[in-house]
């Protein structure tokens, strides 16, 4: 199958690249980046674009199914507005071009607490996103709730490094129905996307499904 990944340079994404490149059942990754990535591999197809410009780069969008890691930070961004354009914009834009090029599953790295109706500006715009490709009526959506993400970032954000080193005491505490807030190793999630990824190569979608994937689920998707 044909795949495409948007945020193939971030800490899960690039993980996500990794295993997609290792798998038989892929025959070619479309990497779509604003920055050349040092991997080679024959089955590697990078695409630098402007993001702002997809749309003239609709035949791109031709394949089986996008991945989509893309995100960012507020601070990182610069406003809001930046961000939206980033975590909203470029998702909607390539499940727009995606469908119309008759791509049949979009998989979502969201977040846990994505909501359309939250008082959090972050998880409202995670959450109209969802709406949004929900609204696509592709016949397969996969979106993934991970809460805190462990491994090594490029960036160092401090609130995160902190975070992350009080979660292994955090998650003892984070039990039944609690346990979806439990931080994730990036790996562990990634491991979980390439697995469904796959499994879709072997099971065509027979009817519509729209599938929400939480800890446990994406604990069981990655062995």
């Amino acid at each position: 199958m044909n795949v495409m990944l948007l945020g193939a340079t971030g800490l899960t994404g690039g993980k996500v690249l990794e295993g997609l490149l290792a798998k038989e059942e892929v025959s070619r990754v479309v990497a779509v980046v604003r920055h050349t990535l040092p991997t080679l591999h024959e089955k590697l197809d990078q695409r630098e674009i402007d993001f702002d410009r997809m749309a003239d780069h609709g035949d791109l969008f031709n394949v089986d199914v996008i991945v989509c890691c893309l995100g960012t930070t507020i601070k990182k961004a610069g406003s809001q507005d930046l961000f939206r354009k980033v975590d909203m914009g470029y998702p909607l834009k390539a499940a727009e071009l995606g469908r119309s090029q008759g791509a049949r599953a979009f998989v979502l790295m969201s977040a846990i607490g994505a909501s359309s109706s939250s008082t959090i500006f972050y998880n409202r715009v995670k959450g109209e996103l969802e709406d949004a490709l929900t609204g696509l009526s592709y016949p397969y959506l996969s979106i993934y709730h991970p809460s805190l993400l462990l491994g090594d970032r490029r960036e160092q954000r401090t609130a995160e490094a902190l975070g992350i080193k009080a979660m292994p005491l955090v998650n003892r505490l984070l039990i039944g129905p609690l346990d979806k807030y439990r931080g994730i190793e990036a790996k562990t999630v990634a491991s979980a996307i390439v697995n469904e990824v796959c499994g879709l190569a072997s099971e065509p979608v027979a009817e519509r499904m729209v599938q929400i994937r939480e800890y446990d689920e994406i604990i069981r998707l990655a062995d």
